[in-house]
């Protein structure tokens, strides 16, 4: 499959030697930046957040975790978070215009997913939600395979085992049981490769959250637990899910948790991959709170302007991740005003390719609805079945009476 993203992302691992994260341990020091929720009490800036580019662009380096990157890496990490909100950008517009029934866009998360992504071994499985549009990006994943399910006209899009990218989750939480079972299988099958579960601040208030942290403690399973914690879930934030920073809910499982600054692509990078190489190293699970935040709705459904201020969303958009990347590269000297343009028109080419792909998706079957919804068929489908082609069939005898007249 030939896709924008694929050859960095081989670049990115194939490179990966230059590429170092000390073994993960619960940091020991907070950071010198401080983060937290506009408007709301900042638990954050009590809490040990693990941050190796301020929002300022400045590189700083923490205790625990640390990060070499060539730089050629570091202008593909850029590219990559470009080219996805550019992705993310042009899909919340074909649902505007009526060509998609929902979009959950990524807006301002760019770092944690990219961060995470450009981590993983090609051997590593994926568990995400129904945001994780950049991990895609990372795993090879067309773009545009990710929209035929929310215009309708399949169940996925994507074959798994071939990028090792699970189909998205719907149900909240579900995907991180998946997970930990995947993973105790790996264990079993006596593999190196480690499991990554994606789940929001929201799902870790879920119940299979929480039976997917005591099987993976209780069975060492290799698998990391990656929670986007963008500060609402839906219109309910944070502080109403929980009395204690996210992170911290692993320490009564049995495993380390850490908090890591969400809008930091390199401390992401570094923090996952110190994580995923624990996991294979048989020392088992592992919590990483990417705190961060939704700079859009929820999905094209929500109105965020319901529930919370513009002075929060604000405060948010000076920490943007793509920002302060360009400006530390800038700095470095490590980017020109060439580089940036080239990105760019890749930015207007990819949204082409995705509008033009988009639209001449075929309309889905009307009727497929009821196929294999019991393996021996039911009389109530074929009775509802029925009234729906009835229904269907309706609106061709009306449009050829309008015909006739």
């Amino acid at each position: 499959m030939t896709v924008e993203g694929t050859a960095q992302r081989k670049n990115a691992r194939g490179s990966s030697k230059r590429t170092t994260a000390k073994k993960a341990t619960p940091a020991k020091k907070a950071s010198s930046a401080k983060t937290g929720t506009a408007g709301r009490p900042e638990q954050a800036e009590q809490d040990q957040l693990v941050q190796l580019l301020t929002p300022e662009g400045k590189r700083v380096e923490h205790p625990d975790y640390s990060i070499d990157l060539s730089p050629e890496e570091l202008r593909g990490l850029y590219r990559d978070m470009v080219l996805t909100r550019q992705f993310d950008a042009e899909a919340t517009t074909l649902q505007r215009q009526g060509e998609l029934g929902l979009w959950a866009s990524l807006l301002g998360q760019e770092a944690a997913q990219i961060g995470s992504g450009r981590a993983l071994r090609d051997d590593d499985y994926v568990f995400p939600t129904y945001r994780e549009h950049g991990v895609a990006w990372c795993r090879g994943v067309d773009p545009t395979n990710l929209l035929g399910m929310f215009r309708g006209v399949n169940h996925g899009g994507w074959d798994p085992n071939s990028n090792n990218f699970h189909l998205y989750t719907i149900v909240i939480g579900s995907q991180t049981l998946h997970a930990t079972g995947y993973a105790m299988g790996v264990q079993k099958d006596g593999s190196d490769s480690a499991v990554i579960a994606y789940f929001g601040d929201g799902a870790s208030s879920q119940g299979d959250v929480a039976e997917s942290f005591t099987f993976s403690a209780v069975y060492n399973a290799p698998v990391v637990f990656f929670c986007q914690n963008n500060q609402w879930a839906i219109s309910e934030p944070t502080e109403k899910q929980t009395r204690v920073p996210l992170y911290q809910r692993a320490r009564g499982f049995g495993f380390p948790g850490v908090r890591v600054d969400g809008n930091d692509v390199l401390a992401c990078l570094a923090v996952t991959k110190a994580a995923l190489e624990r996991a294979r190293t048989g020392q088992g699970p592992m919590l990483i709170e990417a705190f961060t935040y939704r700079m859009g709705a929820h999905t094209t459904s929500d109105d965020p302007t319901r529930y919370r201020a513009d002075e929060e969303r604000a405060a948010w958009e000076a920490k943007d991740p793509i920002q302060r990347l360009r400006v530390y590269l800038q700095s470095e000297g490590l980017v020109d005003e060439a580089f940036l343009a080239s990105i760019e028109e890749e930015s207007v080419a990819l949204g082409k390719r995705v509008r033009e792909a988009v639209r001449a998706m075929p309309d889905p079957d009307h009727m497929a609805i009821f196929e294999n919804v019991y393996a021996d068929g039911h009389a109530l489908v074929d009775e509802e079945r029925a009234q729906f082609a009835a229904y269907q069939a309706s609106f061709a005898d009306a449009d050829a009476s309008a015909e006739g007249n």
